[in-house]
């Protein structure tokens, strides 16, 4: 990758809190500390800095008694009261120059008419949280056979210059032909043309996953924790 590159990762290491404050300021919900999606657009939020008083008093302020919450990128310590109801370990992935992306011609872009296949999609297949809104981050692409949609890629995070590359699902009779590859690359390809950088995340067990996508030219920039976490 190049210095300019790797000089402007360091929004990555609080994508959510990068992307709420920017590219997603029109779904953010909160305040100068804290910042979550709508319910039905994802479980994420951001939080400026895990080291600024009052940080959790405002996320209990913003999300309310009993409300679940999925911190990422950060291993805060959780106060008394306050339970944790999950926790998984992930990698981040960067693009680097070996990434050759190209669009394909068989994608469809997919959208609120498409909102219920691709929930079915996600149901069977298990690539990561996913809402009914969830379409409204960014561009979702999928591909079908005989109008079943079979699998489907898309953009989640958008901290500046970079969009992440989410919700990568194919269905079981359709997996070993490539579709995947070609959907991440046709994603990438259009995260190139608007001049950002794509990253990817998965869960660390997810070896296969990881190796396929340092195969088509991501690699490895850190180890992200994510945890669940209950409002008292």
């Amino acid at each position: 990758m190049t210095d300019t590159a790797i000089a402007s990762t360091s929004v990555l290491d609080n994508p959510a809190w990068h992307s709420l404050t920017g590219a997603h300021a029109h779904l953010a919900i909160g305040g100068d500390l804290v910042k979550r999606y709508p319910a039905d657009v994802s479980p994420f939020l951001g939080v400026r800095s895990w080291e600024e008083p009052g940080v959790w008093d405002a996320i209990a302020e913003l999300l309310g008694s009993g409300a679940e919450l999925a911190i990422s990128h950060a291993d805060p310590e959780v106060p008394a009261g306050w339970a944790q109801t999950w926790r998984g370990e992930g990698v981040q992935l960067v693009q680097t120059p070996r990434l050759q992306t190209r669009p394909d011609d068989e994608v469809v872009e997919l959208g609120a008419d498409d909102a219920d296949d691709m929930l079915a999609l996600v149901e069977r297949n298990q690539p990561g949280p996913f809402l009914p809104r969830t379409y409204a981050m960014g561009r979702y692409i999928g591909i079908r056979r005989d109008g079943k949609l079979v699998a489907m890629a898309g953009e989640r995070l958008h901290p500046v210059g970079w969009t992440e590359i989410s919700a990568v699902a194919t269905d079981a009779d359709y997996r070993r032909q490539g579709l995947a590859s070609r959907l991440v690359l046709d994603v990438a390809f259009h995260i190139q043309e608007r001049g950002d950088q794509a990253l990817m995340h998965a869960a660390a067990s997810n070896t296969g996953a990881i190796a396929a996508y340092e195969k088509l030219g991501f690699e490895l920039r850190r180890a992200t924790p994510f945890t669940g976490v209950r409002v008292p």
